[in-house]
């Protein structure tokens, strides 16, 4: 066999087999990402082929790697680069061949230092340089070099290297691994406009760099693509309307939101209870106290003090405050919670309930509630009872006036209004409020007053009147008998004292 013809057949059983061994590298880091073999199959030319020597210790390397010795053919091949006068074409090629093995070992870090010197023994063609870079590039991605081995795959790229699908891929995945997303998106791009067909993988990366890199109006465009291929998927309405919202867009997120649990799509409690909060947030309280009790019912959201605190706030919201009060009742026996109390006692309140009200608010202030907030609810309560009752008048007697249940009931306010302490930030309010009530007696008190003497006033008049007519009338002759209930006093005031005078 001649030099030449040794030199033929090793460069095409080398080109095989490391392109062969570099398929496996594909594993590393990304998968479904694969690695073309070194262009070594090509004519000898001049000062690129083995000597005699150098050739069996290549053939003996190989014959042992096939036999599945790599470590053997590692040796075999390091103790031929101390042969004297290699060229450099042999050495390219055994450091080459080492970078395989040594790949094939499990050893990438080996592997890569010998396929740089492969490329530094300068036996190389510049198309063979460019592919033991992209296989160096390829090592380093595997071995968690990242950026570094994105770099160089980029460069290589960049410089004019054939840009096969599996280097985009490749390339795509180590940016991304490196964290670099803004530099991951054109390659990015680059895969998905090539992949034919598309799969959700393609879909999921380019959303997945878009949200990283705030790119909101582009996310929204791909996930829009991917509800169109994958309507059934949750996850993806989830984002769309999470999309929505964090664009300033709440209320399309709300609709989207919505129509997922119309649709039945929304079962577990997180996402009932955003359902709640959407109704909540954009003032339909009603409809989100209706949706939380139903969903509290069949057992989807727990009756939790926490969630029964959050229905009867919906509803009192709603100004629903009987359909508050019995849930409000049973989360303050549940959860014995001061505020709990304070709020039924409010929502009794609401209803006109004062005397359960006023035990709510007992029950709050002895668990430690602010007892000025409630003494001052307590005390309007029993005033807007004063609304009900009937209204004193001037035909009153005073006693009668002192009897009337609306004298008792404000004197009942004024009693609770005392009793918020002088402590408290309502205490300058609830003096206001006794002013406001001791004001309003007085006014009634004034204007029966006023009105009494009007009418004695007038009746005097009329009186008079008639004494000075009894030289013509033949006597006392009163036409208003209403005023003979003065007649008494205006004799003791004017007619004992013009007798006296006479006299």
């Amino acid at each position: 066999m001649t030099c030449h013809t040794l030199t033929r057949k090793l460069r095409l059983r080398a080109a095989s087999l490391l392109g062969s061994s570099l398929l496996a590298v594909a594993a590393i880091g990304v998968s479904g990402v694969t690695f073309s073999s070194a262009a070594f199959a090509q004519e000898a030319d001049e000062g690129r082929q083995f000597d005699a020597k150098s050739g069996e210790a290549v053939n003996a390397a190989l014959t042992q790697a096939n036999a599945g010795d790599h470590g053997g053919a590692v040796n075999t091949l390091n103790n031929a680069l101390n042969l004297p006068d290699l060229n450099a074409y042999e050495r390219s090629t055994m450091y080459q061949m080492l970078g395989q093995y040594s790949y094939e070992l499990d050893r990438p870090a080996d592997a890569q230092r010998y396929f740089e010197s492969a490329i530094n023994s300068g036996g190389l063609l510049p198309n063979e340089v460019g592919n033991i870079r992209v296989v160096i590039a390829q090592l380093m991605i595997g071995n968690g070099q990242y950026r570094e081995g994105a770099t160089r795959l980029e460069n290589y790229l960049n410089s004019g290297g054939q840009e096969k699908p599996q280097y985009v891929e490749l390339l795509t995945n180590a940016w991304v691994q490196a964290e670099d997303y803004r530099r991951a998106l054109p390659w990015a791009e680059k895969w998905f406009n090539r992949a034919s067909p598309k799969e959700r993988r393609h879909f999921n990366l380019l959303n997945f760099l878009f949200n990283n890199l705030g790119m909101q109006g582009r996310q929204a465009d791909i996930v829009k693509e991917m509800i169109g291929r994958w309507p059934e998927d949750k996850t993806l309405w989830d984002a769309w309307a999470s999309m929505l919202a964090n664009g300033g867009r709440e209320q399309e997120a709300f609709e989207v939101t919505k129509m997922l649990y119309l649709g039945g799509a929304l079962n577990t409690e997180s996402d009932l209870l955003k359902v709640v909060q959407y109704y909540s947030f954009y003032e339909m309280p009603y409809q989100a106290a209706e949706i939380l009790e139903r969903e509290m019912g069949a057992n989807r959201i727990s009756r939790t003090p926490e969630r029964l605190k959050q229905l009867s706030g919906l509803f009192r919201q709603a100004r629903e405050y009987k359909r508050a009060i019995p849930i409000l009742e049973s989360a303050a026996s549940q959860s014995g919670d001061a505020k709990l109390y304070a709020d039924l006692g409010e929502a009794l309140y609401n209803e006109g309930e004062c005397e359960r009200s006023e035990a709510a608010f007992t029950q709050a202030i002895n668990r430690g509630y602010d007892a000025g907030k409630s003494w001052m609810l307590i005390a309007n309560c029993r005033y807007d009872q004063t609304n009900t009752l009937e209204r004193l008048n001037c035909d009153m007697s005073d006693a009668e006036m002192a009897a009337a249940p609306i004298t008792r009931a404000r004197a009942s306010a004024v009693e609770a209004f005392n009793k918020v302490p002088s402590s408290s930030r309502e205490r300058r309010n609830a003096s206001k409020w006794i002013q406001f009530i001791t004001a309003e007696k007085e006014a009634i008190d004034n204007r029966c007053v006023f009105e009494r003497n009007v009418e004695r006033d007038l009746c005097y008049q009329k009186i008079k009147l008639a004494y000075d007519s009894e030289i013509f009338t033949g006597g006392f002759k009163l036409e208003d008998q209403n005023c003979l209930k003065f007649k008494a006093d205006y004799d003791a005031e004017f007619r004992i004292k013009i007798t006296e005078d006479d006299g």
